[in-house]
């Protein structure tokens, strides 16, 4: 489970993380702010991947520069494997995210008033 928070990004899934924290702590003090905290987690895990996306692909068109030539010949250098393997690392947050999400759906649930 460790590698996998690694791979995630130790700093994007340390605020996840904190997030999820969070939810369980308002649920305690601040049954309100359940809601918007599992929102932002679920923002947040896409935002994540589209910081990862916009890496690589400022790292592809410097490769890409580097060679001279257009991103025709970029797959000449970079295996298929290795690109999407790192597209499917970058989504690692995004499922954290939606996990805590449902998380805090759920304890909304939970911590309804009852009729």
């Amino acid at each position: 489970m460790f590698k996998i928070f690694m791979q995630g990004g130790a700093g994007f899934m340390t605020i996840l993380t904190v997030l999820l924290v969070a939810i369980f702590f308002a649920a305690w003090k601040a049954p309100r702010w359940i809601k918007e905290i599992g929102t932002f987690a679920l923002v947040f895990g896409f935002l994540t991947y589209l910081i990862g996306l916009y890496q690589m692909f400022h790292a592809l068109q410097q490769v890409a520069d580097d060679l001279g030539g257009g991103v025709s010949g970029i797959f000449d250098l970079i295996s298929p494997n290795v690109l999407f393997g790192g597209m499917r690392i970058g989504l690692i947050p995004v499922f954290y995210g939606v996990i805590i999400y449902l998380i805090s759906l759920v304890v909304r649930i939970i911590k309804k008033p009852r009729l």
